[in-house]
């Protein structure tokens, strides 16, 4: 029983096409516009049997050179900044939550900041 499943996932790896760079580019761009990240799109790829390490470009230089790469580090904390916001602006008397709030908008500041040293250098 266990031959079989070995023998059947060989079929399918064989049977999968591979995809060419200027096909995975295109792929990379189109997930981009989903609004993913470079971590994301990996993520997704691999779902679709599609490995970045078999190509000669990385996700975040495809997207940088098409201007849609955006820090996946500063997106999730913007994400999680506005999470937060919105149960503060329906409690208002949920003090942890304003305690939180004040902690990720340092954070994201802190980001920011570290985001522009590093593009000036």
């Amino acid at each position: 029983m266990k031959k079989e499943k070995i023998e059947e996932t060989k079929l399918k790896k064989t049977k999968e096409e591979k995809i060419t760079q200027a096909e995975f580019e295109k792929k990379v761009i189109e997930l981009a516009e989903k609004n993913l990240t470079s971590e994301k799109i990996g993520e997704e790829l691999k779902h679709q049997g599609i490995h970045s390490k078999e190509f000669n470009k990385k996700i975040s230089q495809i997207l940088k050179e098409k201007n849609l790469y955006k820090s996946p580090d500063l997106k999730n904390v913007e994400e999680k900044l506005e999470k937060i916001r919105k149960h503060y602006d329906k409690n208002k008397q949920d003090k942890r939550a304003m305690r939180e709030r004040e902690r990720v908008f340092s954070m994201l500041r802190k980001l920011k900041i570290y985001f522009e040293k590093i593009r000036k250098v």
